[in-house]
């Protein structure tokens, strides 16, 4: 958590490595499948069952591993015909259902979110936290960005809080939300 421009998307654009750091380094160790820019990954002239080809293969699934999941990730996304449209006519809604459905079908270790989920409409968002509970419980790293507080100590083991680009505090998602909150609320004009 942290405030708009705090530094919460860059670090995960390192972690993803999209980003490099400009000192110190980033480890990590295992399948990510991430979560960031409305549209980032996707070509928006492809349809969306050729995107879920590209971005497959983007995530590390194999020509196979795609072929297999299609129907799931199509299922998942829930879009109907519009699958065979070009993603640039999809509304975000649309768009964030179908890069949800791609990026958990990856079989990642690590999922990384930021604040995609807070597109889509309340049933598909609820339908999102489910499968995310039950990724976590088979073992999924989870790191979950959102200005909703209330979204995140559901879902999170520990948050962390990063202001003006440096680590605050990490622990307890309800103390750090709490702390936030407080320090946010009286810290505003």
């Amino acid at each position: 958590i942290g405030r708009n421009g705090s530094g919460k998307s860059t670090l995960l654009q390192m972690i993803c490595g999209t980003v490099t750091p400009t000192e110190g380094s980033v480890s990590v160790g295992g399948r990510i499948a991430a979560l960031l820019e409305l549209g980032s990954g996707f070509n928006p002239e492809f349809t969306g069952s050729e995107n879920i080809a590209m971005n497959g293969s983007l995530l590390g699934l194999t020509n196979q591993e795609i072929a297999e999941r299609r129907d799931d990730i199509m299922a998942f996304a829930d879009i109907g015909d519009f699958i065979e449209q070009p993603v640039k006519k999809y509304s975000s809604g649309m768009f964030v259902r179908l890069a949800f459905a791609i990026a958990i079908h990856a079989s990642p270790d690590i999922l990384i979110v930021d604040e995609a989920l807070s597109v889509g409409d309340v049933a598909f968002q609820n339908k999102c936290m489910a499968r995310i509970r039950e990724l976590r419980e088979s073992g999924l790293t989870l790191v979950f960005v959102s200005h909703d507080l209330s979204r995140l100590q559901l879902l999170c083991d520990r948050a962390a809080w990063i202001h003006q680009g440096q680590l605050r505090a990490i622990g307890n998602p309800i103390q750090i939300c709490q702390d936030y909150y407080a320090f946010t609320t009286a810290s505003s004009p």
